[in-house]
């Protein structure tokens, strides 16, 4: 059995690593609330976009043959590229790794060579670690992402779509749900398939909007559908990299927050066994000290 002064240092060291982890709980807290607003104030918007994008695309004299190139499917596809959204830092459960393996479980499903562009220190150092082609790497993405955070990403896999060095894109992103519900995806980017959103990045955001109809309505656009197009889809692909960023940040803060109240219950729970513990040490130790005195007194008694 440990000793009295061997368990209070225990217990020391482990009231001042629950302070830490209740801190951790309590910021990482208020980030998820403040992501949780940022994702939820943005839905609308994507749906809007799905909407007008769906109509535009469906416009007569859009065709194969006159639409955006990042719309149309191609006939082989003999590379592709996946965009890996973790976090920099640890301390948020299994967020990183169950995210991580969703991809892997993905890259080896399909049977074409996948180039991974990793946003997030720890999925990279992950997928390199494990073997994997990680053709590009951002990190440092602020807890409050812009729009031209999502950009300089969204501009790698789209150049490398519209050169020929990938034939489609995928996006793997954690989907926030609550704050203790959080689904890893892997969904489709590029090409785009406005008519069909089963499969698509981000689709799971505009179920709730009603998009019947939409293909079917005719308006007249300056200048054409098919210029209009031009401008539309890159911006498109830019908003779909943004909201499955912004997803990722707030499961990211909110399964930091979960695991660091666990970690804090835990120490709560390993503090009250361990002053147990040191109430036995002690209690023992005084009996000790007492049988000890008890018999030296009958000692020295019995010498008299």
């Amino acid at each position: 059995m440990a000793t009295e002064r061997e368990l209070n240092k225990r217990i020391r060291s482990i009231r001042n690593i629950s302070q830490v982890t209740s801190a951790l709980a309590a910021v990482s807290a208020a980030k998820a609330a403040k992501a949780q607003q940022q994702v939820m104030a943005t839905r609308d918007y994507a749906g809007k976009a799905y909407e007008i994008l769906i109509n535009v695309a469906s416009q007569p004299g859009v065709d194969e043959n006159n639409s955006h190139p990042m719309l149309v499917s191609r006939s082989e596809i003999r590379n592709s590229a996946l965009i890996l959204i973790t976090g920099d830092r640890g301390l948020a459960g299994a967020y990183n790794a169950s995210m991580v393996s969703r991809a892997e479980q993905f890259i080896q499903a399909i049977t074409t060579p996948v180039s991974v562009i990793a946003v997030g220190r720890k999925g990279r150092d992950l997928m390199i670690r494990r073997g994997y082609n990680v053709m590009a790497s951002f990190e440092a993405i602020p807890d409050e992402p812009s729009i031209f955070d999502a950009s300089a990403v969204a501009r790698v896999a789209v150049d490398d779509f519209l050169g020929g060095i990938v034939d489609d894109v995928f996006i793997a992103y954690t989907d926030f749900l609550s704050l203790v519900n959080r689904i890893p995806r892997v969904k489709q980017l590029l090409p785009l398939k406005p008519l069909d959103l089963e499969d698509m990045a981000v689709s799971e955001f505009v179920q709730h909007i009603n998009l019947a109809g939409v293909a079917e309505r005719i308006y007249d656009y300056e200048p054409s559908p098919a210029v209009l197009l031009e401008s539309i889809v890159p911006r498109f692909i830019e908003l779909q990299v943004y909201q499955s960023i912004l997803e990722a940040k707030a499961s990211e803060h909110s399964a930091r927050m979960v695991a660091m109240n666990n970690a804090t219950d835990n120490a709560a729970d390993l503090i009250d066994y361990l002053v147990l513990e040191r109430n036995k040490a002690r209690q023992t130790s005084i009996t000790s000290e007492i049988l000890d005195i008890v018999g030296g007194a009958e000692a020295l008694a019995g010498t008299s």
